[in-house]
């Protein structure tokens, strides 16, 4: 019994090891925490069961093996509670399905794409390209944005005179187009440029949208909004401090769209 459940032991972690190690979809990608969960659980069970008819053959009775193992599981639970909070927390985050790879999310202050997820740890890449390591029993809260990104548009008045407007909008172009660059660790993407809008009551204004990493808008709400004014005053020495506005917004995401953004991402 003891030769057939160790020759089963390494058949399984060779199974095992090959679906870990196997490509899979973002959206089964949870597939190779769920292999290692029921692999090493599976291991314990064999080890176990194999161990106490050992013990048979020498005439120790199964019941006093299963109470000692009992007891020694207490004592290693308790010893090791920190351990044992992971596993479950991990479990809970598996099969509430909370996030996966590919995901952008927000978890104690720890902003971050969900590179790698077990069932001790949470690993997030920031903005930064540093990884994040974040022991599971410590996630409390999990801030998601559906998208991957916060939404931070800026609107730029624009002036009545005709040829005023247009060296605005020159100028303003101008500092967008090197936004991408000057901020790289802030920007996701390029800057969307959506040129001028025109609001019911008339009133005109140009409107920039940026995709930013959560929590990252200083920038933009300080030396990129300080950069605009200082040059569209030396276009316009009347335009006021509040004729360019910052606000933000998270934009819902489709399904489909879901699933082509995981597409994308690497794991």
């Amino acid at each position: 019994m003891a030769v057939a459940a160790h020759v089963a032991v390494v058949l399984i972690r060779r199974a095992g090891t090959r679906v870990i190690a196997a490509e899979y979809p973002h959206s089964i990608s949870k597939v190779r925490t769920v292999a290692s969960l029921v692999s090493s659980v599976v291991v314990f069970a064999l080890y176990c069961g194999a161990v106490g008819f050992a013990l048979a053959e020498f005439k120790v009775p199964v019941s006093a093996y299963i109470a000692s193992a009992s007891v020694i599981g207490l004592a290693v639970a308790f010893g090791s509670q920190s351990i044992v909070q992971d596993v479950v927390t991990g479990m809970t985050i598996l099969f509430a399905d909370l996030f996966d790879l590919g995901d952008m999310v927000e978890i104690g202050g720890q902003t971050g794409i969900v590179r790698n997820f077990g069932m001790r740890f949470t690993v997030l890449e920031n903005s930064f390209g540093a990884q994040v390591i974040i022991p599971n029993r410590t996630i409390t809260n999990v801030v998601a944005y559906p998208r991957g990104y916060v939404r931070c548009i800026v609107d730029i008045s624009l002036s009545d005179d005709a040829d005023t407007a247009t060296r605005m909008e020159d100028a303003v172009r101008g500092i967008v187009t090197a936004a991408y660059e000057q901020y790289p660790g802030i920007l996701r993407t390029p800057p969307d440029y959506e040129g001028i809008q025109t609001t019911t009551s008339g009133r005109r204004f140009l409107r920039v949208k940026f995709r930013i990493w959560p929590g990252r808008g200083a920038p933009i709400e300080t030396a990129f909004r300080a950069e605009l004014l200082q040059t569209l005053k030396a276009v316009a020495p009347d335009y006021a401090d509040w004729m360019v506005a910052v606000n933000y917004e998270v934009e819902k995401r489709t399904a489909v769209a879901r699933r082509r953004a995981r597409r994308k991402t690497p794991a």
